[in-house]
């Protein structure tokens, strides 16, 4: 139907031209649609990177953790604790610090999203899908470094530091 439209415009006026042709429907979607749109990419770089920070975080405190206990590791490994009773403890530190960061950070987001209540569209405020997609981001990066302990006496190593 566009071109019979167009045709008959230039049959009137030649030197007339057709711009932005198209559906109200595709209208609509390049500028009424544009905000919220732009504002749901950007909130979701943000959270990305944001993510990204945690996970990063997270794995820092957990080895810095382990890496604060290697005098106790080494201790414990001279009056007999066998290799497992080691990995246990690292593991025992290590889950109780995810467990309180994800408690604790759950506490927060309930309450944050009150704030952003105004930008979610199609989504409840307490999202299942999302809450336990950030807890599984956040407890997979910590028990990525609860399982490899050596990974932060490797690093303390490589900056100069005594090796236990």
């Amino acid at each position: 139907m566009l071109n019979t439209v167009r045709r008959e415009i230039w049959a009137v006026d030649r030197n007339v031209a057709l711009t932005l042709t198209g559906t109200l429907k595709d209208f609509l979607k390049s500028f009424s649609y544009s905000e919220p749109r732009f504002t749901l990419i950007l909130l979701s770089v943000f959270a990305g990177v944001g993510l990204v920070l945690v996970a990063i975080g997270i794995y820092s405190v957990i080895a810095y953790t382990v890496s604060r206990q290697t005098h106790e590791i080494g201790i414990r490994m001279a009056l007999g604790a066998g290799r497992a009773d080691v990995h246990r403890m690292v593991m025992r530190v290590g889950l109780n610090l995810i467990g309180l960061g994800t408690i604790a950070g759950l506490a927060v987001s309930f309450g944050v999203t009150r704030l952003l209540a105004s930008q979610l569209w199609g989504i409840s405020r307490h999202d299942p899908f999302t809450l336990c997609g950030v807890v599984a981001v956040v407890t997979i990066s910590g028990l990525g470094c609860v399982l490899r302990p050596g990974s932060a006496r490797d690093a303390r190593r490589s900056d100069g530091g005594a090796a236990v």
